[in-house]
């Protein structure tokens, strides 16, 4: 198989944003009048949208799950918080630049293919230093479907030129394999994100590797 493109995901897959993920959470939490949690229980949350860690975050502590209006204050306080710290202890993963060039090297095409909303995801690539490398970035607010649904991996290929057998996606959650294995398109995890606390050894992926590099280095023997 040759690739023409590789699709990336952003939080767990490229950057490691659970710190200013906790402290966005914490900070929504004290001002609804409940305690901080410890950053890898808020960890355990992240995964499958904003809304879902928000959800999961004020049911901690509370004897009954929060209803509507209290997850959209929530979420309204997280997204406030979020602004100020986005980027301020996000790191980026070990290999993701070495990984990179290869690609780039190779003249295989990036695009970023994320849930997170566009206003949080480009100023933390800005941050990361990664903007450069990317042709596209998809968010969760570029199409009118996110992952699991096939339609943002579909639409990074459109605006790459390319077609789904000839791309590779890569991700640490469900969600990721998920959309990738519905659009046709083969799949790498890679073992340190998030996927909502769970292995992704269970996850249906053309192989497990170890970092961007490691994906990059599959992607060219393949």
């Amino acid at each position: 198989m040759t690739y023409h493109a590789a699709l990336i995901d952003l939080d767990g897959t490229l950057v490691n944003t659970i710190p200013d993920l906790a402290d966005a959470t914490n900070a929504m939490r004290t001002q609804m009048g409940l305690r901080p949690l410890p950053q890898d229980v808020i960890a355990r949350y992240v995964g499958k949208g904003t809304e879902n860690l928000v959800r999961k975050a004020l049911s901690t502590q509370l004897n009954q799950k929060p209803d509507h209006a209290t997850i959209q204050q929530g979420l309204h306080l997280f997204n406030q918080h979020y602004h100020r710290v986005n980027g301020e202890k996000s790191t980026v993963y070990d290999g993701v630049i070495t990984g990179l060039n290869l690609f780039r090297h190779h003249q295989i095409k990036m695009a970023v293919v994320t849930n997170k909303p566009s206003e949080f995801t480009l100023p933390l690539l800005q941050a990361c230093g990664l903007h450069n490398y990317f042709e596209h970035v998809v968010c969760g607010d570029t199409c009118s479907q996110k992952k699991p649904h096939p339609m943002p991996l579909l639409h990074a290929c459109n605006l790459l030129g390319v077609t789904p057998e000839n791309t590779l996606l890569i991700g640490d959650s469900a969600h990721d394999t998920e959309a990738a294995n519905a659009a046709g398109i083969d799949v790498l995890a890679v073992p340190y994100g998030y996927n909502n606390g769970q292995n992704v050894q269970n996850l249906k992926v053309s192989d497990i590797v170890s970092s961007i590099e490691a994906a990059a280095c599959w992607a060219t023997r393949h």
